[in-house]
């Protein structure tokens, strides 16, 4: 039985994308970004109360809202950062994450980012 899905509107697949790059592509990188200035003792942002937190969660909303906006205008530059899959309005949410999953590239980059965030929380637990 083929069930007719309705139509995804506009702003809710642009939402889609937003959360999906945020979470999987900015929010490891801040947060790496984060471990690496607490390793290094810097305390201008994660010495404060919950100021990491804050940190990581404005960077990679910060970065999914430039991003797809910046790889259509210099794919060359910023197409890397893009996953042009999660605006992909003729898939459900669930199977723009499944799409995105099965493709060699990403999981080269699941495994760098759990490697580095690993290293980076051994650092920084041995440190402090």
């Amino acid at each position: 039985m083929n069930a007719m899905s309705a139509p995804k509107s506009s702003s809710r697949n642009r939402l889609e994308g937003f959360v999906l790059t945020a979470l999987f592509q900015g929010f490891p990188t801040f947060a790496a970004a984060a471990l690496m200035l607490k390793l290094v003792g810097s305390h201008e942002i994660v010495g404060q109360r919950y100021g990491a937190a804050i940190f990581v969660v404005l960077a990679a909303v910060f970065y999914a809202l430039l991003t797809p906006w910046l790889a259509r205008k210099f794919p060359k530059r910023f197409g890397y950062g893009f996953e042009p899959l999660f605006f992909d309005a003729s898939l459900s949410f669930i199977e723009k994450i499944a799409r995105w999953r099965t493709q060699p590239l990403t999981s080269l980059q699941l495994v760098t980012n759990v490697m580095l965030l690993s290293l980076l929380a051994v650092g920084v637990a041995g440190v402090g």
